[in-house]
């Protein structure tokens, strides 16, 4: 954003009259370098008096009307000093930097991070996605789409150098067509307080982003592969998966970051056979008869730049104080998650591993007359090159194949008597290309082969844009 020179010299103009510098210094300047020009006329003015004063001959008779008096002198100095801090205080408080340095910090987005980088007061970003979807092989069903899959605002307030808000609103699918969910919905992805209190402990409250393998915290379109984000991620660690809660953020060593919150717990009434998913509860109405913990750490060894390796951890009751199957079960849930990635010069790799377990999922499953997993896994790995720097030297846009492998299972166990679904048995061949002409922007596409262990499901080509700002 540029700097409103016209609002900040129309402030500089009241500063003059206030002021009441010579008649040449209240024309309206029309830029800040007319305003520097006006302060070097009367510094030059300034020295001209002092070297009439000096060359002024000693005598007994009164001043000549003409020559400076050292109290004028004085006072246009008083006041060239005051107008010259002035104008320095609105460049400086008024002016907006010309680029925005977007990187990640306490684990959000880059374009989430930027309420970190200002001084006070507000702070507004945000990212936005659309796609095409082409099924192959599956025509009959009329499924290929276009959507704006999601318009996201960050807004942020930062208070004081240790209180600052953060928040996320996003759009889906371009409506809300009428309340109804599936035409799309706007939902609130994260709003909490940030207390800053030591670089070993900070507290964090409100509706916040489970700390948990790469997308859930950090899902902004330039900085995953594909059109679709890791199945994974969203069957087994259900992305975007946030609570209310509070809890604990910072670093035991530079190397070395902690995340953990409590929040209430999942709801395991809404549990399926496609996993956990559905009993997020978003922070809307979200029960909190049972609790949930999570952490998270992560290792950057300084040795090893573009080297990073982590792991996470939730443990929650999720029965909620309701029935299933004549019982009021706990519903114990454990859901364990670790990852690694490397990054080096054009060469970015990642992979995750993540495992769950479910107790009582045979209460649930004869409650909803479905299998519901009473174990789940996924593990996925990807990589990416930048080709462009081997064809044109020092370019500043980023042209990446790339390859994703990941298999997935929602009902890895089944619980005693229930039947498995083996269509839950997924395996997903992915490739693609990712072109940024600028960072801010990301150009996709990409094919899925995906396979089942039994029964079909159709591939997709996918192709879209996404960007921050």
């Amino acid at each position: 954003m540029k700097i409103n020179r016209m609002a900040l010299a129309s402030i500089a103009v009241i500063v003059l009259f206030t002021l009441n510098v010579p008649s040449y210094a209240l024309e309206k300047p029309k830029t800040m370098d007319d305003m520097w020009k006006i302060i070097q006329a009367q510094q030059q003015e300034i020295q001209a008096m002092k070297v009439q004063m000096a060359n002024a001959p000693v005598s007994d008779h009164p001043p000549i009307a003409d020559a400076p008096a050292p109290s004028n002198v004085k006072n246009l100095e008083r006041k060239t000093d005051v107008l010259s801090q002035e104008v320095e205080k609105l460049r400086t408080n008024l002016a907006i930097p010309e680029e925005a340095k977007y990187k990640s910090a306490y684990g959000l987005g880059p374009a989430a991070s930027k309420i970190y980088q200002v001084g006070k007061g507000l702070s507004i970003g945000g990212y936005g996605e659309a796609n095409y979807q082409a099924n192959v092989g599956d025509k009959k069903n009329n499924v290929d789409n276009a959507d704006m899959e999601r318009l996201v605002l960050y807004a942020g307030y930062k208070f004081t150098d240790n209180i600052l808000f953060n928040s996320e609103i996003e759009f889906e699918h371009a409506t809300t067509g009428e309340g109804s969910e599936e035409k799309g919905e706007v939902s609130v992805e994260f709003a909490a307080l940030d207390f800053f209190i030591d670089p070993l402990a900070n507290i964090r409250a409100g509706l916040v982003l489970m700390p948990m393998g790469f997308i859930n915290q950090i899902h902004e379109p330039p900085f995953f592969f594909g059109n679709n984000r890791p199945e994974v991620e969203r069957r087994i660690i259900p992305s975007t998966w946030r609570e209310i809660g509070v809890g604990l953020f910072g670093q035991i060593t530079p190397e070395l970051t902690y995340t953990t919150y409590v929040v209430n717990g999942l709801n395991a009434a809404e549990f399926s056979s496609s996993g956990i998913r559905d009993g997020r509860g978003s922070g809307s109405n979200a029960k909190a008869e049972n609790f949930g913990y999570v952490a998270r750490m992560d290792y950057a060894p300084e040795v090893l730049p573009g080297v990073s390796v982590g792991g996470s951890a939730y443990v929650g009751n999720s029965g909620q104080n309701q029935t299933f199957a004549g019982q009021t079960p706990d519903v114990l849930v454990q859901l364990y998650e670790a990852h690694a990635q490397w990054k080096y010069r054009g060469l970015e790799w990642r992979a995750l591993g993540s495992w769950g377990h479910v107790n009582n999922a045979d209460l649930l499953s004869a409650e909803k007359g479905e299998t519901v997993g009473s174990e789940n896994y996924g593990w996925y790995t990807e990589v990416g090159y930048d080709v462009l720097p081997l064809i044109f030297k020092d370019t500043a846009q980023y042209l990446a194949p790339f390859f994703r492998y990941e298999q997935f299972d929602t009902i890895a166990t089944a619980p005693n008597g229930f039947l498995d679904n083996a269509n839950m048995d997924r395996h997903i061949y992915q490739f693609g290309l990712q072109y940024k002409p600028i960072p801010n922007v990301v150009i996709k596409a990409d094919y899925r082969n995906i396979g089942a262990k039994k029964g079909s499901v159709p591939d997709d080509f996918n192709l879209g844009f996404g960007f921050i700002f």
